[in-house]
């Protein structure tokens, strides 16, 4: 357990760590942890000098709550961690995926300065709003996080220390959140971390088992509610029935599918379009068609689909969370929408497609490499990692070395 002149001596370095890198910019200081520093870089868009979070939509937060299967979860749980914030005079807070809060509850004194930051349902706790904090990392990296005093990028937190670890859907593996135990820094305890995974796991296991998410393993026609095969073509099967939509139509259910707490019409236009020159009627027009073709199940303010969907994309990250990367590649059917001009759905393909191959140099299955070259034909690279560690014999062998021959042509 560290001492009180332990965490002070911390607290020092930290402080002038922040200010090396804000008030001198200075972005080389070794000082601070590589993901502290990755997260400081990320929150340049906000000034430290920011008092409070912003808030979204108090009606909006409610309405996302009270649908949410973390809202059942947490009801069933809510005793424990009640007991937790009492005992150690912390405040908790569960967030959504976009790291909006949904549910806090706190100690005396913590509830107070909560409050004042707009630690509070509704408050957006994303790095892009208030900068560097342990919600905005967990919910980014899919681990859990600690931020400690001045780790923290806005100034107003620098009292505070924050332990978050992600909630995951497990039957799907989709993040569905963080939870968020966060105390005054000179509180700060060895086993604030545990905790926070300790009660992640809590409700995940608490999460009602009736909800209607289940991963792509049947055939997707066969599925209730929405499935989206988006990796190498482009198809949308509603509840059985296939859909006939359009580039735009596809492009903007694969934007609502991986942004399950809505996106505004601002948003959804920023994502699909980038700086073309395309009015949002444009785009509304496309929504209302797509409205219909759901029979009604796509909400406005923010647009947001409300019935269960799969999507193979989220198929294949789970499975790569889940080290299975001989499934993932086969689930990985190639590019993202090929040909999509839309700048959110291009940087997730270009992330989907790295993450494959990245998993397939750490681990290269010979069959999981076989078939990625019939989606990557000239990544040689693969190919040679893959020979490098196969017995000289293996029954794959000749045919990854004549895939090398081919790829170097």
């Amino acid at each position: 357990m560290p001492t009180n002149e332990d965490l002070h001596a911390r607290r020092v370095r930290a402080v002038r760590a922040w200010t090396q890198f804000v008030a001198e910019g200075d972005e080389e200081t070794e000082a601070v942890r590589p993901e502290i520093l990755s997260s400081w870089q990320l929150s340049g868009v906000v000034s430290p000098a920011v008092t409070h979070a912003p808030l979204a939509d108090e009606g909006d937060t409610a309405e996302f709550w009270n649908h949410s299967p973390l809202q059942t979860a947490v009801t069933r749980v809510q005793d424990e961690l009640r007991r937790t914030a009492e005992d150690g005079d912390l405040v908790i807070a569960v967030t959504d995926e976009q790291t909006r809060i949904l549910w806090t509850y706190g100690g005396r004194v913590m509830r107070r300065k909560a409050e004042t930051v707009n630690f509070v349902p509704g408050g957006r706790w994303d790095e892009a709003s208030v900068g560097t904090n342990a919600l905005a990392i967990a919910g980014r990296t899919a681990a859990p996080s600690m931020v400690f005093s001045a780790e923290h990028y806005a100034e107003v937190v620098h009292n505070w220390v924050c332990w978050a670890a992600p909630v995951f859907d497990p039957v799907t593996g989709r993040p569905l959140g963080v939870i968020d135990l966060s105390t005054t820094w000179d509180r700060t305890h060895p086993i604030g971390l545990a905790t926070a995974r300790v009660m992640a796991r809590l409700i995940e296991q608490a999460l009602p088992s009736d909800r209607r998410t289940a991963p792509l393993g049947a055939a997707a026609p066969d599925q209730p509610g929405l499935t989206l095969t988006l990796l190498g073509t482009a198809e949308v099967w509603l509840d059985g029935q296939r859909l006939l939509l359009n580039r735009r139509q596809t492009e903007i259910l694969a934007l609502l599918a991986m942004h399950p707490a809505g996106l505004s019409v601002e948003h959804l236009h920023s994502l699909l379009y980038g700086d073309a020159s395309v009015t949002t009627s444009t785009l509304k027009a496309e929504v209302s068609h797509l409205r219909s073709a759901l029979a009604g199940q796509l909400s406005s303010r923010p647009y947001r689909l409300t019935l269960p969907v799969t999507t193979d994309v989220e198929e294949v990250q789970r499975l790569l969370r889940r080290g299975d990367v001989r499934a993932a590649v086969r689930a990985y059917g190639g590019d993202l929408l090929p040909g999509t001009e839309s700048p959110a759905l291009v940087q997730m393909g270009d992330y989907l497609a790295v993450s494959v191959r990245e998993a397939l140099l750490v681990r290269p299955d010979p069959d999981a490499v076989l078939r990625y070259t019939e989606l990557a034909p000239y990544d040689t690279a693969v190919v040679e990692a893959c020979l490098a560690s196969l017995p000289v014999h293996h029954p794959v062998a000749p045919l990854l070395k004549g895939k090398l021959a081919a790829g170097l042509a």
